[in-house]
């Protein structure tokens, strides 16, 4: 067919194409929000332009209710509107408390500022916080790091207590939107699952309206979570557009995870851990120097559990008599007869791996693991720990020169069993189980790291060391490398004597030495890296790509991400996960595995992104299950 029978269509749409640049009010952000700093340079990650038929305007965002913000009066303070104004257009009481993951409408002034439209509010920096959290889990995508770092003289200088100014994401309506009808933009918050037609449909406007506020097409509509999508509307919006339809009809949550109060669950957890940890410390030492003045009255359990040896080594056996003196303050010490009883005289059958095997104690299934050698650091650190993410200790055994570790029963084995997709076994984690999974090793090292004193580093964090309970809860195992850290963090102390697993351990600990609380950080991203990809690390690298950075530069670098991202995850999840999920994980993984120690997140920054995107995890497969039936 002759190129002028085309004339006409290439006419219309580019016909078309105009008249959406002309109505449209902003480029959308995509997944700007999500890298901090951006590779590249994007206007529109810092704000919507002035490009509005007035300079100012009422205006409104969303927000979504999370601990500690779901009252009137935490959410007004924290996004500047007026809480009257805030309780009235969602149609509830100045005291009003809302449910967790609540949309609330929030009133605003919207002004130019410069180029940009914005409203301001102020944040006071807590401890152990980034432009990134504050950005994407305190307001939720309702401003961007980059934005942050712009308002704000010297960015760089961070410390608790530092007031910031906070540029919110709002914007007018432009002179053609005003004379189609338009009166106010609403700043709706991207949930996974959403669509621009399910945003559009919320708000009872017409699709094609709302791409075109946004410059978006049919062919190129894609929306993230943690950004916001311009709503254009002809009147106020109500509380009753703001209600989910499916919020009475979900399905019950899975076994492994409460999605309402999950990252509330986390601090409580952590809090009255490190109580009874503090406690337990303080009787120990209590009853060890009341014991040690009695060290002639030992208990007849440690009496039993040290052998009869020759004269000749009197000395031996005192020291040895101590040691367990000590540890029987803490742990229950086990006659070796016992544990022979509980494995059936350590059958192969009774063996889980290497040196570790199955055991059956007063009925319940234990760990038991022999060793050889200097056991005291692993013990004194076990001794130090109480959470439900780090691996349990209850016992020890001496016998002939060799120590026998009992532990907590992992019912499901190690995750290395799990997240390869080549294994065997034909084992399969959910994306959902891999996201719970990922923070409880999260939240176990932020304990090791925060709530220890001194701070502990893990030090061989690999997918063989995390073991899964019987609800494929993750735990921490394998604190035989684990060493304090004394002094400031920035002293980055070093060492020659370098151990661990190769692929896992970080640039600046190979190199140079230097250790750290960001070699958990660094190896944790591997981790997940596995679990994304279904490959361990090396799998992942090549002859041309010679570190996981280069890796991820292929799907975050480029405009192709999307597409390449389909055969980057592991083949059991590429139709069981979002997209914007997988990107944003990725995103993460790379902060962690950054090559400068300084420039990765703190473990406890992870605890707060991984909580917020299992909720989003959970609330997706929600959404999927609901759609599918």
């Amino acid at each position: 067919m002759h190129l002028s029978a085309f004339t006409p269509i290439i006419t219309f749409t580019l016909f078309i194409h105009s008249f959406s640049v002309i109505l449209g009010q902003q480029p959308y952000i995509g997944l700007g929000t999500v890298a901090c700093p951006r590779r590249g340079n994007k206007n529109s990650i810092r704000g919507y332009t002035c490009n509005g038929a007035n300079r100012s305007c009422q205006a409104y965002l969303t927000f979504r209710s999370q601990p500690i913000y779901n009252s009137v009066s935490t959410i007004s303070t924290l996004l500047g509107s007026d809480p009257s104004q805030l309780a009235k257009i969602n149609s509830v009481s100045l005291n009003e408390t809302f449910e967790t993951d609540k949309l609330v409408l929030v009133p605003v002034n919207c002004s130019c500022a410069g180029e940009y439209y914005q409203t301001n509010t102020s944040y006071v920096f807590q401890n152990a916080e980034t432009y990134f959290l504050i950005a994407n889990n305190t307001f939720e995508g309702l401003t961007t790091c980059q934005a942050l770092e712009n308002q704000n003289h010297n960015p760089a200088d961070i410390y608790p207590g530092r007031k910031l100014s906070v540029p919110l994401r709002c914007a007018c309506p432009t002179k053609n939107q005003t004379e189609k009808g338009i009166k106010y933009l609403i700043s709706y918050l991207v949930n996974w699952g959403d669509s621009v037609s399910l945003a559009s449909a919320k708000f009872g406007v017409n699709y094609m309206t709302t791409l075109e506020a946004n410059n978006l097409t049919l062919t190129h509509s894609t929306i993230y979570p943690f950004t916001t999508l311009l709503v254009p509307l002809h009147d106020k919006p109500s509380s009753f557009q703001t209600v989910s339809p499916s919020q009475n009809t979900s399905p019950p949550s899975p076994p492994y995870s409460d999605q309402s109060s999950n990252k509330t669950r986390v601090y409580v957890v952590v809090g009255v851990s490190v109580g009874a940890s503090a406690l337990i410390s303080v009787l120990t030492a209590v009853i060890f120097f009341t014991r040690y003045r009695k060290s002639q009255k030992q208990d007849d359990s440690v009496s039993e559990a040290i052998e009869k040896k020759p004269q000749g080594k009197k000395k031996v056996d005192e020291k040895l008599s101590e040691i367990i003196s000590g540890i029987a303050q803490s742990f229950k010490v086990y006659g070796f007869e016992e544990l022979q009883r509980a494995t059936d005289n350590f059958s192969p059958s009774f063996l889980i791996k290497g040196s570790v095997y199955r055991g059956v104690i007063n009925g319940d299934l234990a760990a038991i693991k022999q060793v050889e050698g200097d056991v005291s650091k692993e013990i004194e650190i076990l001794n130090k720990i109480n959470h439900s993410n780090v691996i349990r200790l209850s016992g020890v055994s001496f016998h002939e020169g060799r120590w026998y570790l009992v532990y907590e029963y992992a019912a499901n084995g190690a995750l290395s069993e799990w997240i390869y997709f080549n294994n065997m076994d034909g084992k399969f984690l959910s994306w959902t189980q891999r996201m719970q999974i990922a923070l409880d090793v999260a939240t176990g090292l932020d304990y090791l790291h925060s709530f220890t004193s001194p701070p502990h580093i893990h030090k061989d964090i690999q997918s063989s060391n995390i073991l899964l309970d019987n609800d494929f809860r993750g735990k921490v195992a394998n604190l035989n490398l684990a060493r304090c850290l004394e002094g400031a963090e920035d002293q980055f102390p070093a060492t020659r004597h370098i151990v661990g697993t190769r692929g896992y351990m970080a640039p600046e600990y190979l190199e140079n030495g230097l250790v750290s609380t960001k070699l958990d950080v660094y190896a944790f991203g591997v981790l997940m890296l596995e679990m994304v990809t279904g490959k361990e690390v090396a799998a992942n690298l090549t002859e041309d790509e010679t570190n996981l950075s280069q890796v991820l530069s292929a799907i975050l670098g480029e405009e192709s991400g999307q597409e390449r991202l389909k055969d980057f995850v592991d083949p059991s999840l590429r139709e069981n996960c979002p997209p914007e999920l997988a990107m944003f994980v990725i995103q993460m993984i790379d902060e962690c595995i950054n090559r400068d120690p300084a420039s990765r997140p703190s473990v406890h920054d992870m605890v707060q992104s991984l909580s917020r995107t299992l909720n989003s995890s959970l609330s997706w497969e929600k959404s999927v299950k609901i759609s599918g039936k």
